[in-house]
């Protein structure tokens, strides 16, 4: 009873910290899984970033990767609409910021941005992926084409584009197009100054549509 009176009185003391409860440490080994499996897969490809590799990177063992998610396929698409999702709540925070940051030159760097980092190398890897893998390909089209219905709300309202004025809804999805293919000449070099020169004359068209 003393021991036991003593490891009580030891925590009230707060000598002892609690341990974090688990669901917290479930939460955060997802979080550490999923960052790691992005940029396993912006380095390494698809082919070299297993299961083990995106693990060990994150920290965990195999199991517990394996208890997260069941398979590859669940692994890497999770990651690539997890990081999405982030990217997407960078844009939205534009919304509270000052007119300066919603000028349509900084809204269309915002979303050219999108398809220059690591994320969009990630997403490469694993569309060349899915157009391979039968068993991969469903998941990762229909993830794009919910990741592309959001950035494309967005970038609308953004621009405070009105899409029932005929040709507005084109103009934004060739802007996102754009950006697309601004990302893929980034993949193998440095494209910064061409891009700069496309992201103005981009905001100078959309000032000529869009009024």
């Amino acid at each position: 009873m003393v021991a036991v009176t003593g490891a009580a009185t030891t925590q009230a003391a707060g000598k002892a910290p609690a341990p974090a409860p688990k669901q917290a440490r479930s939460r955060v080994t997802r979080r550490h899984l999923l960052e790691a499996a992005v940029s396993c897969l912006a380095e390494h490809g698809w082919a070299g970033s297993t299961v083990g590799v995106v693990a060990e990177r994150a920290g965990v063992s195999r199991g517990a990767a394996q208890h997260h998610f069941r398979t590859r396929e669940d692994l890497f698409t999770a990651a690539v609409e997890y990081v999405a999702e982030e990217r997407s709540t960078a844009l939205r925070e534009l919304f509270h910021t000052g007119p300066a940051a919603r000028a349509r030159p900084a809204v269309v760097g915002a979303l050219v941005d999108l398809y220059t980092g690591t994320l969009f190398r990630a997403a490469l890897q694993l569309w060349v992926a899915a157009s391979n893998e039968e068993q991969l390909r469903p998941r990762v089209t229909e993830l794009e084409a919910r990741v592309g219905r959001e950035t494309h709300r967005i970038a609308v309202e953004l621009l405070g584009a009105d899409e029932s004025v005929p040709g507005v809804r084109e103009t934004v999805q060739g802007l996102l197009d754009m950006a697309r293919g601004l990302g893929l000449a980034n993949v193998l070099t440095d494209d910064t100054a061409r891009r700069d020169r496309v992201i103005a004359q981009w905001a100078r068209i959309l000032d000529a549509v869009l009024g």
